[in-house]
């Protein structure tokens, strides 16, 4: 059933790096969609190969907790991997011993949802950081993905920000945690109306779970990268940009997790360097500075302030 499904859209994986099946992951996903068919059918079913492409990860992906409150439907979400958004149900997998779990979050969530249309991506990502510091508290490695024609398969009601729809939507959305995009796709048999995605291509990609870097000394704050990183960080100077393998955090009980959002990355400094403190320190800069730099601004050394 669920390979007719990868085959309506199609949806397919692409795998760009590997996963190392001692250690646990967390996963960000963007974006959401209206109803992120892309994350579930990749992280929920075997129908694009999940297991095959990373061997001895177990995918689970996250959910609102209303879900589980309904019977026998709760143990069906549980059998396709699926497991609650609260910090405890995450915890329990990123702390299993022995390694191989994967848990997913949508970032951007119901809120989201509202500004997902065809040929768009506005993704939330402002005040979402607590993802990162669960993956620095219990050791696990940061994994983006991107899932590419998410946001096509259903055409939105126009509810731009301040409009009255809008203001509407974001009120039932504090109050209920869900969100009531107006939308719709095609019919059985028509393709003007109706509330069956359309056929568009998904393509979901995972990026490896490395932190970006200047290989080539400190970075001038002023100064820009001679070429883009090959992660999500970026890396401020003229020095060459690279991506490194991650360094353990000191105390920390894991490596650092990589920088997903654009920002100031730093190099990791040996304690002779002199420490170069930014008026603001970025999270970039606090994921990848050396302990010593971090005690220099007054953080803790086996974790970085959110």
């Amino acid at each position: 059933m669920w390979k007719h499904m990868r085959d309506y859209f199609p949806i397919s994986l692409v795998k760009t790096a590997e996963l190392d099946p001692s250690r646990n992951y967390l996963a960000g996903f963007h974006p959401q969609g209206i109803m992120a068919p892309g994350a579930f059918v990749n992280l929920c079913t075997e129908s694009t190969g999940f297991s095959s492409l990373f061997p001895g990860i177990r995918p689970h992906l996250i959910m609102l907790p209303f879900w589980f409150r309904v019977p026998f439907f709760r143990e069906y979400l549980m059998m396709g991997g699926l497991v609650t958004s609260d910090k405890e149900s995450i915890a329990h997998i990123l702390n299993r011993k022995g390694g191989g779990n994967l848990a997913a979050i949508i970032i951007g969530g119901a809120q989201e949802a509202l500004n997902a249309r065809p040929g768009a991506y506005t993704l939330l990502l402002r005040n979402r950081k607590g993802f990162i510091k669960l993956a620095l508290l219990h050791g696990a490695a940061l994994v983006p993905m991107f899932s590419f024609g998410e946001n096509d398969l259903f055409d939105q009601v126009e509810n731009s920000p301040g409009s009255w729809l809008r203001w509407i939507q974001d009120k039932l959305q504090k109050t209920t945690s869900f969100s009531f995009p107006l939308f719709h796709g095609r019919g059985i048999f028509q393709y003007s109306f109706g509330f069956i995605p359309y056929r568009q291509p998904i393509t979901t990609v995972g990026l490896t779970p490395r932190v970006g870097t200047c290989s080539k000394g400190p970075c001038d704050p002023g100064g820009s990268c001679s070429q883009p990183p090959p992660t999500f960080g970026s890396c401020s100077g003229e020095a060459h940009c690279s991506a490194e393998d991650p360094e353990p955090l000191a105390g920390g009980g894991g490596p650092a997790a990589p920088a997903l959002h654009q920002g100031t990355v730093r190099p990791l400094r040996s304690p002779q360097a002199q420490v170069q403190r930014p008026h603001r320190p970025t999270l970039g800069f606090l994921l990848s500075a050396s302990p010593e730099d971090r005690l220099a601004l007054g953080s803790p050394v086996g974790s970085a302030v959110i």
